[in-house]
């Protein structure tokens, strides 16, 4: 034990007496790393103001900005595109069927975002060609390229946005009147877009819910007629349920309403 004590006290000593020499040893160098970082460094933050007054910020801070709007894109995504109806349909034409996992989430995740690529091609390629060519090729600032990428997403929600939606929420927010599309704030708009879209996939749901809901009633009445009442209609039902799906050629019929729903 003696010796544990003494070998513990030693290493603690060594320590204190070698840390300042070897610190001082590598001071010069440290300073001269340090010197050299400076010089190689990349400025913060710059602002150059063009001759119509508006100003331009350096690339690090674009780099900056750009960064942390990508934390933001699965909201973007789910929030201000047709990713949201596509989804909810989805989900409930799987529980219409009586399909736990089947389709798994990440079929139907990976389903519903090429379909909504599909669907906001046109969009995309606006937002290409208004603003993400011209900020490239340095003919537009970078707000304005915001503004320009703005325009073809307020048109695709306002096509998709109910305007009592609307309106509840310019209520809401005490926005008051407007006499047109370009006074209302995109911090209503976004909200008002995302209900609407979220009752239209509902109404959706709803119709393809119906001939589910109908085998579900006729097999659950004849096992009821048959005295079997300790059987689940489900297990009966489901397969019903997927060959009717099949031979309506359900995927394409589903997949193809959800896409022109979607008035451009």
């Amino acid at each position: 034990m003696r010796r544990i004590v003494f070998r513990f006290g030693l290493l603690i000593a060594s320590c204190v007496l070698f840390v300042p020499l070897v610190d001082a040893q590598t001071l010069p160098a440290m300073q001269e790393m340090e010197a050299l970082s400076g010089n190689l460094g990349i400025p913060a933050m710059s602002v150059t103001t063009a001759a119509d007054g508006s100003q331009n910020y350096s690339v690090t801070i674009q780099i900056l900005a750009i960064m942390t709007a990508l934390t933001l894109l699965p909201a973007l995504l789910m929030m201000m595109t047709s990713f949201t109806r596509v989804i909810v349909v989805f989900a409930i034409l799987r529980q219409a069927m009586g399909l736990q996992q089947t389709p798994s989430n990440q079929i139907l995740l990976g389903l519903a975002l090429f379909l909504s690529i599909f669907i906001m091609m046109p969009v995309f390629q606006e937002v290409n060609r208004s603003a993400l060519q011209p900020y490239l090729s340095e003919e537009i600032g970078a707000l304005d390229a915001l503004d320009q990428a703005e325009l073809p997403f307020r048109q695709f929600m306002f096509a998709q946005t109910r305007e009592s939606d609307l309106a509840l929420f310019l209520d809401l927010s005490e926005t008051g009147e407007v006499s047109n599309q370009d006074e209302v704030p995109f911090s209503v708009l976004v909200p008002a877009y995302v209900t609407s879209e979220l009752k239209t996939a509902f109404q959706i749901g709803f119709m393809l819910f119906i001939p589910f809901l109908v085998i579900d009633l006729v097999v659950a009445s004849v096992l009821m007629a048959m005295g079997m009442m300790m059987l689940s209609p489900i297990i009966i039902s489901l397969p019903f349920k997927i060959m009717l799906f099949v031979l309506v050629d359900g995927w394409a019929m589903v997949i193809g309403t959800v896409a022109a729903s979607f008035s451009l």
